[in-house]
């Protein structure tokens, strides 16, 4: 029998340098992916299993949709957060929609997440 690794439609998020656990892919459904630290009884629907405590239960959400033409698109935007949401090492504001790429690092405390997007390939809009 063969084993596949499964592949996420919508693309998915790698966590790593997150000094506090392991490296996690989280896989991204299309709506609002809300990210943050994983806590028994909360309810979000991308969790981080870490015990950081700079990441907040509901840090920043990922929007995934589709174009008029049809393909994916990735929004960012800060939950709000208490120690902040960052794309480029610059922090988001409350009202800042950022539209993301594959390999874009978003900083959440002491985590970096780079988006995968569904193709991994670079195509210019």
């Amino acid at each position: 029998m063969e084993i596949k690794k499964k592949k996420t439609e919508q693309g998915s998020i790698v966590v790593v340098e997150n000094v506090f656990h392991y490296k996690q892919v989280l896989p991204l459904r299309i709506g609002d992916n809300v990210i943050g630290r994983k806590v028994l009884g909360t309810s979000i629907n991308t969790p981080i299993d870490t015990v950081e405590p700079s990441i907040d239960t509901r840090h920043c959400i990922i929007r995934v949709q589709r174009n008029k033409r049809g393909e994916l698109q990735y929004i960012l935007r800060d939950a709000p957060s208490g120690t902040g949401t960052f794309f480029m090492n610059n922090i988001l504001r409350d009202q800042d929609r950022i539209r993301l790429s594959d390999g874009d690092i978003i900083t959440i405390g002491a985590t970096t997440l780079i988006l995968r997007a569904a193709n991994s390939q670079d195509e210019d809009e």
